[in-house]
Parts: C-alpha cells; sequence; structure tokens
C-alpha cells in the first residue's frame, strides 16, 4: 500500500467515525455541559492511551516546548470541545456541519495573515461563494423551528478556532502535536466539571457516553494521522462527506429535515468547495 493510498484510507476512517458526532449530541439527554465533559474527558483518555502506548513521555515534552504557540493550540482545541455541543443543542445538524465546512477558507485566511501564503483569484470566488452559502444558512436560521443564529455563530466559532489550531499546525510542522490534545481535552472537561455535576446523566447513559468519547478519540488520531500523507485539496474534499451524511443520518435517525434554506446554503458551500479543490487536484496533476 503506498503513502498516498494510506492517508486517504485513514483519513476517511477518521471522517466516517467524527461523522456521528452531531449524533451523539442530539441522542444524549442532559445538559450542554454535562455531555462537554464527558466528550472531553474521554475521547482525551483515548487519545492519552493511544499517544502513551506509541510516543510515551517524549511526545509530551516535545509539546511543552513550544512556547505560547502551544498553548494557543491547546486553548482552541479545548475550547471547541464545549463550542460543538452548544452549537448542535442550539441549532440544526444541518447547519452546524454546513458551517464546519467552511473551515478550509477560514483557514485560508489565516495562512495570509500569519504565514504570508498568497491567496490565488480561486480561492478569492471560493471564498465569496461560501460566504453566500453561510449568509442563505444563516435567513434560514430566521424561519426554522430547529435552527438559531445561537447555534449558528457556536459552529461559526468551531470552524474559526479548528482553522487557525491548523494554521498553527503548519507553523509547529516540526512537532507532533498530538500529545496536546488530551492536554486540551481533558482540561476542558476538569474547568467544566468544576461547575456541574456529571455523574448522574452518565450512569442513567453510560454506554452511549462511552462509545461517543471513543469514536472521538479515535477520529481525532486518524484526523491527525492521515493528512499528512495527501494534499490540503483532498483532505478539504474527504472531509466534506460529514457534511453529506451528518444530516442525512440525523434524518433518518431522528427525523430532524435540514429545512429548505439550510440545504441551498450548505449546497452551495459544498459545491464551491467540491469545484475549487477538484481545479487545484486537476492543476496539481497537470504535467
Amino acid at each position: 500500500m503506498t503513502d498516498h493510498i494510506k492517508g486517504i484510507a485513514i483519513t476517511t476512517l477518521g471522517i466516517l467515525l467524527v461523522t456521528p458526532d452531531t449524533i451523539f449530541v442530539r441522542m444524549i439527554v442532559a445538559d450542554p455541559m454535562v455531555i462537554s465533559f464527558w466528550r472531553g474527558l474521554l475521547s482525551g483518555l483515548v487519545v492519552l492511551i493511544l499517544v502513551s502506548a506509541i510516543q510515551g513521555q517524549a511526545g509530551f515534552r516535545a509539546v511543552f516546548k513550544t512556547g505560547w504557540l502551544g498553548v494557543l493550540y491547546v486553548g482552541l482545541i479545548g475550547s471547541t470541545t464545549f463550542a460543538v455541543v452548544l452549537a448542535v443543542e442550539h441549532t440544526s445538524v444541518a447547519n452546524v456541519v454546513f458551517i464546519f465546512a467552511a473551515m478550509p477558507i477560514f483557514a485560508l485566511i489565516f495562512s495570509r495573515i500569519l504565514l504570508g501564503e498568497p491567496i490565488r483569484r480561486r480561492m478569492v470566488l471560493t471564498m465569496f461563494a461560501v460566504i453566500a452559502g453561510l449568509c442563505i444558512i444563516a435567513y434560514g436560521s430566521q424561519s426554522s423551528q430547529i435552527a438559531s443564529w445561537k447555534g449558528d455563530l457556536w459552529a461559526l466559532y468551531v470552524a474559526v478556532a479548528y482553522a487557525l489550531a491548523l494554521t498553527i499546525l503548519r507553523m509547529l510542522k516540526g512537532t507532533s502535536m498530538v500529545p496536546a490534545i488530551p492536554v486540551a481535552y481533558i482540561g476542558a472537561a476538569v474547568l467544566v466539571g468544576l461547575f456541574i455535576d456529571p455523574i448522574p446523566a452518565f450512569s442513567a447513559q453510560w454506554p452511549t457516553f462511552v462509545a461517543h468519547g471513543v469514536f472521538i478519540g479515535l477520529a481525532t488520531c486518524l484526523l491527525t494521522i492521515g493528512p499528512r500523507y495527501i494534499s490540503a485539496a483532498e483532505v478539504a474534499l474527504l472531509v466534506l462527506l460529514e457534511s453529506v451524511l451528518a444530516p442525512l443520518l440525523i434524518w433518518a435517525i431522528a427525523d430532524e429535515h435540514p429545512g429548505q434554506w439550510a440545504i441551498i446554503g450548505g449546497m452551495v458551500v459544498i459545491g464551491a468547495l467540491i469545484i475549487s479543490n477538484v481545479v487545484a487536484l486537476r492543476r496539481r496533476a497537470s504535467p
């Protein structure tokens, strides 16, 4: 198996494992902060066990040497632990994953600001199309019973936070930041745990909580490893699988119809990103 095929296989598996994330949040009956606590703690423990077995203490020592950039990365990843849950609790799953799909655009902006990388005309056009799609989704939230601008804003925050975190990873490309993930997840869980009582809900629904944590933990590891072997355009296309599958799954499982404006806006966002990345792949393949 070539590294390219390995990268596609690992990344695809990671996407498939992270896709049920929003569905787990919908299924669990508990306060959002309780869900955030167990999501962060259990997924963080999964990653911690895997990192300790593979890298040992050396991986953690390397992360601690990254300075303020490492601290910012941990803070961003940790904050998404509860931001994802709040997004799903306050708006539709379709809105959440469609807004998440805009992450590459924010990553492009941060790459320009922090790394000085140029923004090509193709990406400028893609950016305008994605912004138009997000505006359509936001407009639909005003008339939807299951969608709200509050949840949309939390989803937008997650997209921006992950985009900045990905840019920081590129700035620290000499260091594996996988050991920082359990620090971020478990740290966020401890912080949230100071203000809640997470035990009653866990006692009643522990299999779902555990499955949620395992799925997120494994997905996080795979999505950190897989993209190292394939191009950014290929990663972006594979990530769009979640944007397609999650609304369909929640529609089938919980009968949550995304609404016509979410579908239209999502099609604009996903369509623009697909066209942009296919063009990038074709140019890369040209002699």
